[in-house]
């Protein structure tokens, strides 16, 4: 921390700083008083103002427990990512080398030894000095420092702003006389190797570095213990301007400040000639080591780190506003145990980028979300992407898998087919089967097509729809279920035809499914939206898949299991909320022709040895292609797509290979499958439930 400057205005004039001169002079007065007789006996010497404060100032201070980072954790241990706003490691001072003790001293408080926390014979030197040239310099002992810095970090971790902080260059003579008080009772209270301990833990090296022992890591990759006499140097010499001197992006005036700091410990006694003279010498030799602070250093899951970090951002139980929230993140110490399984996260990454490397020349973006049916537990989260601001081809802070208001894309991706389920569900409900045949050769509808849309506005008009299915010799007559299975574009508009646009819609709702760009239900007012003409995340559609595999039961995504902090307190963290959102019937009969799309083995799916259940989906242009699949104890949503630009996928080399068509059992198809494969026995595998005869037959 730099030592504190009272700056003079140029326009002062000579007797103002004879005034100045006096005033501190009675500081001195007050402060030998301060250690030897009563405050009131100075009174009569010319100091009764100064006086006066010095008695009536608080004489102990108040040490509350440093910051302390806060760590996200799996749900079976593994270190997720820590935050904070000070990179700290409290070291005790035996485990500091004598080389920076003396280097800090020799620096900053020659005397340190020497005095009772108030240098008066530095002060007067100082004053002397500086009275004629307009200011108070190196007036600042190391007990004094310590004690600004306590009384920084209280002020910090209190909420108030920067600014109102008794920062170096702002003080006042009260803020001068109130830091040299306390300092008295700091010395009366500990030993000069307490003082100085406290101080090499406290003391900003630099930017987020905080500490003797974070510092010598972050700079030299080495415990303070191993510092060398030109190391000790560089660092001590940072604390008076921990930005300017910062060497790696001002090495050559960091270099400077160092060798002064060498040259103080020579003329102190604390190096010899040889050593000062080897170590001017040296470079700075540094070895910098990345931040590990925050998401972008995330040790795994980086992207489920952001989602757990918006999660606290945005939620009142965790502070009054998102300004309070990050400061508890940040300073608060909480431990945070999510949802995640590392064993998911680490297969769900490498199956990821197997098809679609990060970086790929293609410029597909890939993801992959799983959650658990019953629970709603986030299990992975990954995408081919590192989340970082950085400009680069590999990175984003974009997360594919979530919606636009927890760090997704701003409008999400068109899921295509694998939205074909819900409206089958609401076929169901409405009493019809499987195997009832519909007329799936009509692939247009004109403007002002008599659509059922109880919950749209009076006199809705629909405006024309054509579309096209996938293969050839499709349009024709077929049954519900192999229209699903197949994945027949014309098959679900048939079904809609004979239905109301809004029970599909609420049929999607109540299994969780939402719009990414503001999480409101889908639009009835264009039915393109049951074949995925409307944008949603790949985690919504995990969710509302895991209905299916869950008997019925619609669980919302969930990330925390349990957060405390430091001093043991727990946070309320979402409660698991489920419903019955479709009956234990339905369920199992949309599983079975989505397990018999497994079956036929399309693309790159493939049956992965238990029983499991799929749909596949593509846009027009294979601009997005998906596989959200389940076994009976994960569903996972897969996606492959174009993010940022909407194009399509075909005779793009992706990985290197080019296809002439991709679509959902491709790329996506082949990710889902290899992960589920290795996965899917880590949880429940049994099957789907047995169909009743009247939703399998008309």
């Amino acid at each position: 921390m730099p030592k504190p400057h009272l700056s003079l205005p140029d326009s002062l004039t000579k007797r103002g700083k004879i005034a100045l001169f006096l005033a501190v002079s009675a500081l001195c007065g007050v402060l030998t008083a301060g250690l030897l007789v009563p405050a009131t006996a100075v009174a009569a010497s010319g100091g009764s103002q100064v006086a006066e404060l010095f008695e009536h100032l608080p004489g102990e201070l108040e040490r509350g427990p440093l910051d302390a980072p806060s760590k996200i954790y799996s749900a079976d241990g593994k270190l997720i990512a820590s935050f904070y706003a000070e990179n700290r490691e409290p070291v005790k001072l035996d485990e500091v080398s004598q080389h920076m003790q003396d280097a800090i001293i020799s620096i900053e408080d020659a005397r340190f030894y020497d005095h009772g926390g108030v240098d008066l014979q530095g002060m007067a030197r100082a004053l002397v000095n500086n009275a004629a040239g307009g200011g108070l310099q190196g007036a600042s002992t190391i007990t004094m420092q310590y004690v600004n810095n306590v009384l920084i970090d209280a002020g910090v971790q209190a909420g108030k702003p920067v600014e109102e902080l008794t920062i170096s260059g702002t003080k006042s003579l009260a803020d001068k006389v109130r830091e040299a008080k306390l300092a008295v009772t700091v010395e009366r209270e500990y030993s000069k190797d307490e003082i100085l301990q406290g101080y090499l833990n406290i003391v900003l090296f630099n930017r987020q570095t905080y500490g003797v022992e974070a510092a010598s890591q972050a700079f030299f990759g080495i415990p303070a213990k191993e510092l060398n006499i030109a190391q000790s140097a560089m660092l001590a010499g940072m604390v008076q301007s921990p930005n300017y001197f910062d060497p790696v992006t001002n090495p050559d005036v960091t270099k400077e400040r160092r060798d002064m700091v060498l040259a103080t410990m020579l003329e102190n006694g604390k190096i010899t000639e040889d050593e000062y003279k080897e170590a001017k010498a040296s470079g700075l030799d540094l070895d910098p080591q990345p931040i590990h602070s925050g998401c972008t250093a995330a040790a795994m899951a980086d992207y489920f780190c952001n989602y757990v970090e918006n999660l606290v951002l945005q939620s009142d139980v965790f502070g009054k506003d998102a300004t309070e929230r990050a400061r508890l993140l940040a300073r608060g110490g909480l431990t945070i145990k999510t949802t995640l399984d590392s064993r998911l996260q680490e297969e769900a990454q490498t199956q990821i980028e197997k098809q679609v490397p990060m970086g790929d020349e293609s410029g597909a973006g890939s993801s992959m979300v799983s959650v658990e049916p019953g629970t709603g537990r986030i299990l992975a989260m990954a995408q081919n992407t590192k989340y970082s601001p950085e400009p680069a081809a590999s990175n984003t802070e974009l997360n594919f898998n979530v919606d636009a208001s927890m760090g997704g894309t701003p409008y999400g991706f068109q899921p295509g087919s694998t939205m074909k389920p819900f409206t089958t569900v609401a076929w169901l409900e409405a009493g019809r089967a499987l195997n009832e045949v519909v007329d799936a050769s009509r692939t247009f509808y004109p403007e002002g097509y008599d659509w059922k849309a109880s919950c749209a506005p009076k006199n809705t008009v629909f405006s024309q729809w054509s579309f096209k299915n996938a293969l050839p010799g499709y349009a024709r007559p077929m049954t519900v279920s192999e229209g699903l299975t197949n994945s027949v574009n014309s098959a679900t508009a048939a079904q809609a035809a004979q239905l109301d646009l809004c029970d599909i819609q609420d049929a999607a709702t109540r299994m969780g499914v939402h719009r990414a760009v503001d999480g409101k239900p889908l639009e009835v007012a264009s039915p393109s939206f049951i074949i995925g003409g409307q944008e949603v995340s790949p985690m919504t559609m995990a969710a509302a898949y895991a209905t299916f595999a869950s008997g019925g039961r619609y669980c919302e995504p969930i990330a925390l299991l349990e957060v405390t902090d430091s001093q043991g307190t727990k946070y309320d963290v979402p409660d698991q909320k489920c419903s019955q959102a479709i009956s234990q019937d339905v369920a199992a009969a949309i599983s079975k022709p989505l397990q018999k799309l497994v079956e036929n083995r399309p693309g790159s799916i493939e049956p992965i040895g238990v029983p499991a259940a799929a749909k596949t989906g593509t846009t027009d242009l294979s601009e997005q292609t998906w596989t959200v699949g389940y076994t009976q104890g994960i569903s996972t949503a897969s996606w492959v797509g174009t993010w940022q630009s909407y194009s399509s996928l075909n005779y793009v080399p992706v990985n290197g290979v080019a296809r002439e068509f991709v679509d959902g059992s491709s790329i996506a198809g082949a990710q889902w499958t290899g992960y589920m494969k290795k996965v899917a026995e880590y949880y429940d595998t049994g099957g789907f439930g047995s169909v009743p005869a009247n939703m399998l037959y008309p």
